[in-house]
C-alpha cells in the first residue's frame, strides 16, 4: 500500500496546539488528530511547546525499581536453588539407566549420589550462585574498613592511657597485679 501523506493544514496545526494546551500527551494528540507522533513533536517544537515528562520519568523510576526488586527476588531463588542442589549431594538417590536393544529400565537406590553426579550438582550450584551474584553483587565492604580504623584508634588511645598510668605509678616501680607491662 503506498504511503498516503497529507499536508498539515493550518487547522490541523491549531488543533495540535490546542490539545497540547489542554495538557494532552504527544501520543494522545497523535491519536486524536490522526497524525504521526513525529509530526506532533515537530509542530510542538516549532511552537516552542514541550511535553510534561514528569509522568514518564516517574514511570521509568517505578519500572527501574520493579526490575531491581525482580533481580533481587531472582537472586534469592538462585541462592535457594544452589542450597537445594548441594543438599542433594548427601541425600539418598536413585540411579537409573535406559538401555540395551530392548530399551530396558534399571534403577538402584543408593545412600548418596555417585561422584560424577555430585560433581554435576556442585557445578550447577556454582552456576546458580555465580548468576545470583551477578544479579545482585555483594554490598561494598567500606564499613568494615571504617570499623578496623576505629578499633585501631581505640587501641592507640588505650595504649596511651596505659602508658600514662604506668608513668604515674612509675615512682613505686611495681606493676599492679593483672596489668600488662
Amino acid at each position: 500500500m503506498p504511503n498516503q501523506w497529507t499536508p498539515v493544514t493550518v487547522e490541523d496545526r491549531a488543533e495540535i496546539i490546542r490539545l497540547h494546551g489542554e495538557g494532552k500527551g504527544r501520543n494522545e494528540i497523535a491519536r486524536l488528530t490522526g497524525r504521526a507522533q513525529r509530526t506532533v513533536s515537530v509542530i510542538c517544537a516549532e511552537e516552542g511547546l514541550v511535553f510534561d515528562a514528569s509522568m514518564t520519568e516517574e514511570a521509568t523510576r517505578h519500572r527501574v525499581a520493579q526490575l531491581a526488586a525482580l533481580r533481587a527476588d531472582t537472586a534469592v531463588d538462585l541462592h535457594l536453588d544452589a542450597l537445594r542442589l548441594t543438599q542433594q549431594m548427601w541425600e539418598p538417590a536413585t540411579i537409573y539407566n535406559f538401555g540395551g536393544k530392548d530399551n530396558t529400565y534399571n534403577d538402584h537406590h543408593v545412600d548418596e549420589p555417585p561422584a560424577g553426579d555430585k560433581k554435576n550438582l556442585m557445578a550447577a550450584a556454582g552456576i546458580a550462585l555465580e548468576k545470583s551474584l551477578k544479579l545482585v553483587p555483594p554490598a561494598d565492604d567500606a564499613g568494615a574498613e571504617d570499623a578496623r580504623s576505629m578499633l585501631g584508634q581505640l587501641m592507640v588511645g588505650l595504649k596511651a592511657a596505659y602508658d600514662q598510668a604506668v608513668a604515674e605509678e612509675g615512682s613505686t616501680g611495681e606493676e599492679a597485679e593483672g596489668e600488662s607491662p
